[in-house]
């Protein structure tokens, strides 16, 4: 942990910064002079750290088996994750390629959009439709494991509810969502924590509070906003299928990752992600497959929304815009972004990596938009695994 004082003074720091604050803990210091000169700016924020820091044991309350701490690694992983990995013999196989950074030649977009396994045995994994629909909603990771029958060994939750740029398997996280509701020049705000595509499904949950435009159609849109390691794992998009039968979805995925050499690209993804045991139901050519429940097609955009939005809406007009750990606060082009979205007043979700991220971002968005948030900030109990 850096100095919290780090160039905000003249003098370079003598020592590592192992000087915590006795307020919130969130902050540490090399020095007590370094302490003293920061506090002008750590004390209007000091009170809300302490608050967050109180939620750390929650944090790191998961039911799956899988997350327990491992042993000493092996010096041949460079990370954790790696190591977990291995340990399923997942390591460098199929959607699960994207999830270290041993080998980053292999992440080709071009080759990890057409992986559609999920290198483990079906009891292990969703590759099939499941015993029933969804009858109330799923509002944490027991209820997702327990209606889709799979053992808290499972290490799904990895992928369909991954981190974007996280090398870290047992970092805290705690990804807050922001919700605009954007009506009649009215926004109200609900923050939760989630993913995807169990993000998708919760994101929608929550929009759902304020509308149900979706229900009267067969269609459902979403315009999903700096996809990265997305684009490697589009197969397990097709979980979607089973959260929402019956219904066909539509997800625009736009952002500066998106190759130039595929902008523009229709990807249909109309299976289940399939499981390595060959006399599975799911290989076979209705095994995976139900006329109650459709595709997802994916439409690749490079670019920045607000700077593809006039082409983007000719083609789809969404229920819903979702962003998954925008940086809002850290990325100024996030500005003219919400502002079109506040102007066509559609529902719009950003999610951040951590609470104190969400604060800065929900002040941004109150200040671009002039309209304070109304509902706290919150952490979802389905959260990065």
């Amino acid at each position: 942990m850096e100095c919290a004082a780090k160039g905000l003074v003249a003098e370079p720091c003598a020592s590592e910064a192992r000087r915590r604050c006795g307020g919130c803990g969130a902050v540490a210091y090399c020095s007590r002079a370094h302490q003293n000169v920061h506090w002008g700016f750590h004390k209007e924020e000091c009170a809300r750290l302490a608050e967050q820091m109180s939620r750390i044991d929650m944090l790191k309350q998961f039911p799956f088996t899988f997350s327990v701490e491992s042993p000493a690694l092996n010096h041949t992983f460079p990370s954790p994750r790696c190591f977990l990995l291995e340990s399923f013999k997942l390591h460098q196989k199929g959607l699960w390629k994207s999830e270290c950074i041993c080998d980053p030649e292999v992440t080709s977009v071009k080759d990890l959009s057409k992986t559609t396994d999920w290198s483990m045995g079906s009891a292990l994994c969703p590759c099939t439709e499941p015993e029933h629909n969804v009858s109330t909603p799923l509002t944490s990771w027991k209820d997702y494991y327990r209606w889709r029958s799979l053992p808290l060994q499972s290490p799904v939750a990895v992928l369909l509810h991954w981190t974007k740029g996280s090398n870290s398997f047992r970092q805290v996280h705690q990804e807050i969502i922001v919700l605009l509701m954007l009506w009649k020049d009215r926004m109200k705000t609900r923050c939760k924590l989630v993913l995807p595509p169990l993000t998708l499904y919760h994101c929608v949950q929550l929009s759902h509070l304020q509308t149900s435009k979706y229900d009267s159609q067969d269609t459902l849109c979403i315009h999903y906003l700096g996809p990265e390691k997305e684009l490697y794992q589009l197969a397990v998009f097709g979980e979607l299928r089973a959260l929402f039968p019956g219904v066909r979805i539509y997800i625009e995925l736009v952002g500066p990752a998106v190759p130039k050499s595929r902008d523009g690209e229709l990807v249909t993804i109309s299976n289940y992600a399939h499981c390595c045991d060959e006399s599975c139901f799911c290989k076979s050519s209705i095994g995976s497959k139900d006329l109650s429940c459709s595709a997802v097609t994916f439409k690749l955009r490079k670019g920045l929304y607000h700077e593809r939005y006039s082409d983007i809406v000719k083609d789809s007009k969404p229920h819903l815009i979702v962003a998954a750990n925008a940086g809002i606060a850290a990325y100024p082009s996030w500005i003219s972004t919400i502002e079109i979205i506040r102007k066509v007043g559609i529902p719009a979700i950003f999610t951040d990596f951590c609470e104190e991220a969400a604060h800065l971002a929900s002040s941004c968005i109150a200040s671009i938009t002039g309209q304070p948030l109304r509902v706290p900030l919150a952490v979802h109990p389905i959260r990065q695994a």
